[in-house]
Formats: structure tokens, C-alpha cells, sequence
């Protein structure tokens, strides 16, 4: 067939002149393969890529399988599991018509109107936070002007009643 191909014109190339695919890819693959046994790496990557075929084939999944006693102890082994779990899945299914209802299907709309709600509480909190500063400072300005006032109000009374003591107007206590 190489020579058909190689076939120029009316002069026939023999075989002999020219190299042929089949060869050059033989010694390709001789090369490769003398490359890849010197190094130890790639036999181990060869080993492996052989594993991993082997694990692959379907014939092996046969030869490994469990016997049908063996399955049986082991569902035998996690009855209570078992047992408890398709409890479970029957809750679940006499309650699929809930978690089909409108409340659910509509969870992302709320979600995003719950979000907006989100940030409008914390930006109040935010402001009732500031809010409670003020407050709290005018309430220290209202009780330190009250200790003031109580204050004056006690000398203006000592005054007077040292003046009416002095005028005879009060008696001494």
C-alpha cells in the first residue's frame, strides 16, 4: 500500500529509497519506549495508568462483588438504620404537599424583600444607636444644670436665712 502511495508520475519509488510510515512510526514508538524505561517515574506512572485500567474493566467489578449472604448480613447489620431512615422518608412524603405550596416556591421573592427589610433594621439601629447618644448626653447636661440650680438654690437659701437670722426676722435652729 506504501508503495501505491509513494507511486510519483510514471517512475516507480521502491520501498528501499524511501523510509516507510510503518517504520518510522516503529522506531518512534521503540524510542518512546526505551525513554520511558530509564526513567523510574514513568514506570511508576505506567504501573499506576495499569491499575487504574484494571480497576476500570467491568470484569473486575465482577470478581469483587460481595456475596449475596454477605449483602444480607450486612442490611441485617443496619435494620434499626434502615428502619428509622424509612420512617423518616415517609414524614418527608406525607409532607411534600407542604413543601410544594406557594410559601415555598415564593421563598426567593421574599428573600430579596427580606434583605431590604434587613438593611432598613440596621440602618434604624444605626440611627436609634445615635439617637440614644443624644439623649444620654442631654440627660448628663439636664442633671449637671439640676446639680447647679440645687446647688444655687441651697447658698441662695443660706443667704437669706442668714440675713433674716442677722434682721431678727428667723429664729436661730
Amino acid at each position: 500500500m506504501e508503495s501505491f502511495i509513494l507511486f510519483r508520475g510514471s517512475k516507480r519509488v521502491t520501498v528501499k529509497e524511501h523510509n516507510t510510515c510503518t517504520d518510522s512510526l516503529s522506531r518512534i514508538q521503540v524510542a518512546l519506549a526505551n525513554t520511558a524505561n530509564k526513567r523510574e517515574r514513568v514506570k511508576i506512572l505506567h504501573k499506576k495508568i495499569e491499575d487504574l485500567l484494571k480497576y476500570l474493566d467491568p470484569q473486575f467489578t465482577d470478581h469483587i462483588t460481595v456475596p449475596d449472604s454477605m449483602k444480607l448480613e450486612f442490611i441485617l447489620a443496619e435494620e434499626d438504620f434502615l428502619l428509622s431512615q424509612a420512617t423518616l422518608l415517609e414524614q418527608v412524603s406525607s409532607l411534600q404537599p407542604l413543601l410544594d405550596s406557594n410559601y415555598i416556591r415564593d421563598v426567593p421573592e421574599h428573600a430579596t424583600k427580606l434583605q431590604r427589610l434587613s438593611q432598613i433594621h440596621i440602618k434604624q439601629q444605626d440611627q436609634t444607636e445615635a439617637q440614644s447618644l443624644e439623649v444620654k448626653k442631654l440627660f448628663e447636661e439636664y442633671n449637671k444644670m439640676m446639680f447647679l440650680l440645687s446647688k444655687q438654690f441651697t447658698q441662695w437659701d443660706e443667704s437669706l436665712r442668714k440675713v433674716e437670722e442677722a434682721k431678727g426676722i428667723r429664729q436661730v435652729e
